[in-house]
């Protein structure tokens, strides 16, 4: 999503981060499947693994969940309302995806599935970066 927001000229006004339910792999870089995948689009990724607080409620308008489970997990952090309407399924922004739609977890396959998992990850940022376009009126 961050290569995406930059293409577009947004990273000053699109504040992107990410974090996990928990807290297994903290301060870890991303698998090197992960690296590998992103590396084949032409993606650099940057950063360690943090834990989701619930500061990052009031932080960001979009809580973004890789799959039900994670989603639920989110929602029953919520301290509020307003904060259970932030969270959505990332999968909701992919066109032609289903609602409710889990991304895969590729952790336990090859290097097949992070291929996978990235087209799908892809697909889904370049359809809520329109949507953030759209919604929020930002430059095109």
């Amino acid at each position: 999503m961050q290569s995406l927001v930059e293409e577009a000229g947004l990273e000053e006004i699109v504040e992107i981060d990410s974090a996990g339910t928990s807290a297994e792999h903290l301060g870890e870089e991303p698998d090197p499947r992960t690296h590998e995948a992103a590396a084949e689009n032409g993606v650099t990724l940057a950063g360690t693994a943090r834990q989701f607080e619930i500061e990052d409620f009031d932080e960001f308008e979009y809580v973004l969940a890789m799959d039900g489970e994670n989603r639920d997990e989110l929602s029953s952090l919520a301290p509020d309302e307003g904060a259970e309407e932030k969270i959505f399924l990332i999968r909701d922004f992919e066109p032609n995806a289903r609602r409710d739609q889990d991304v895969p977890d590729p952790y336990y396959g090859g290097s097949d599935g992070f291929a996978e998992t990235f087209s799908i990850l892809d697909g889904a940022c370049r359809g809520l970066l329109e949507h953030l376009i759209d919604q929020h009126e930002l430059p095109s």
